[in-house]
């Protein structure tokens, strides 16, 4: 959500901005609804204080027994026309909420100017891409052939987009999860928390989910929703609060499943466990004090960089373009994973600096040690990681000629001391 004094103070800054992401300007048209709204306010508060003085009037006249039938009539006037202002007031801040709150989020300075991810810049690499010496298969096809990836059933079950587990892969998926969490908590210094996995449309609205992208999300017949991940309730807890500063900065994780409907996905990804209805995630969220949110991005990157680097992965870090970054951040590294069997770099984890566009949403407030008056919060999201893909990459870098994968040293003592999934 976005500040309209900023949009009073440089209409012109506010356009430039909105054109970073490839938006047309829209300042205009939110002057000229803020400048209705407020001449509606202002002629309905001159209309009450003439109403209020009417009142004395027609009070000091029916003590002194005159007439006071035309004064009253201007008063019942007044009121009329105080509901039609109020009404014409309350219509027009609607428009403006509606203009705004589609909205994305003004970008750093920093993030590079581009329309896609082509773009996007790397900003460094680590480990070096895998020279095996056999054809590399991808993920499904050394987790069928191992007969842990049952994709069928999963059909069957519930349709396209979803996977069943089995044995060991389903041990090694669990593992991947229990040690992510517990790095980020334990080494890290989050605070393990469990979400509800549905939420009320306000706390969608609060991260930036509604109203816009209502169809990328599954709904109940109950209007609640399915989280698409454990950012949203994470980041709403501090919704409608006032954070004293000497409590921040807050961090938070958690390992849940995510829902998403993928809308506008056809035809990608369509075999294997990339992009799913159903996956889990280990989610970290921090709450900052403004001017500690650029730190505690760079912190929160690294934490989901050592997750790659302890799997033995080879990743980069990838700055994203204007155009490719998301609609709630204002600056965004994405952590990309090499797939031998696709000989593909992937997404795996997105780190995101949302400034106080989630806090305006939200009306989460910090009280700051010194100084008058509450600022708004500042909220941070990343993976860390996304497990099914993680898994997917353990899979294709750790294979083996025969098809077995041998499990990283870190997860070993999450598998009953197991060094390698083999072939039956």
């Amino acid at each position: 959500m976005h500040d309209i004094r900023a949009v009073r103070a440089d209409p012109a800054a506010f356009d430039a901005a909105l054109a970073r992401r490839g938006l047309a300007p829209v300042s205009a048209a939110l002057l000229e609804l803020d400048a209705g709204r407020r001449a509606a306010q202002t002629t309905a508060q001159e209309a009450q204080a003439r109403r209020n003085a009417l009142a004395r009037e027609i009070g000091q006249g029916k003590k002194a027994g005159a007439d006071t039938a035309a004064l009253e009539a201007e008063a019942t006037g007044l009121r009329a026309r105080m509901e039609g202002l109020d009404a014409e007031a309350a219509s027009a801040e609607a428009a403006q909420a509606r203009i705004l709150e589609a909205l994305p989020n003004i970008l750093d300075a920093d993030v590079p100017e581009g329309a896609d991810e082509s773009a996007n810049v790397v900003l460094h690499q680590h480990g070096e891409i895998p020279d095996l010496p056999f054809a590399p298969k991808q993920h499904f096809e050394l987790g069928e052939a191992l007969g842990g990836l049952d994709f069928a059933t999963a059909v069957k079950l519930a349709g396209s987009r979803f996977t069943v587990l089995r044995g060991p892969l389903a041990r090694l998926e669990r593992a991947i999860g229990q040690w992510m969490l517990n790095l980020q908590v334990d080494e890290h210094g989050y605070a393990e928390t469990v979400v509800p996995l549905l939420v009320n449309d306000a706390t969608m609205y609060g991260t930036g989910q509604l109203p816009k992208f209502a169809d990328d999300l599954f709904r109940t017949t109950d209007d609640r929703w399915l989280i698409p991940t454990a950012e949203v309730p994470l980041t709403n807890t501090v919704r409608d609060e006032i954070v004293p500063e000497a409590a921040l900065p807050i961090r938070l994780a958690a390992l849940s499943p995510c829902f998403r409907s993928e809308a506008g996905s056809a035809g990608r990804d369509t075999r294997g466990m990339i992009r799913q209805h159903q996956f889990s995630k280990v989610e970290m969220v921090s709450i900052t004090a403004p001017d500690a949110s650029a730190e505690e991005q760079e912190r929160m990157t690294r934490c989901a960089e050592r997750v790659l680097t302890e799997l033995g992965l080879t990743w980069r870090r990838i700055l994203l373009c204007a155009g490719d970054t998301g609609f709630g951040a204002a600056k965004t590294y994405d952590l990309e994973v090499w797939l031998p069997g696709q000989g593909a770099w992937r997404e795996i984890s997105s780190c995101s600096n949302c400034r106080d566009f989630q806090a305006r949403r939200m009306n989460a407030r910090m009280k700051p040690r010194e100084g008058k008056g509450n600022v708004f919060l500042h909220t941070l999201n990343g993976s860390g990681v996304a497990v099914g893909r993680a898994l997917v990459a353990v899979m294709e870098t750790h294979q083996r000629a025969d098809g077995s994968i041998a499990i990283p040293p870190v997860l070993r003592p999450y598998m009953g001391g197991a060094e390698v999934i083999a072939v039956a």
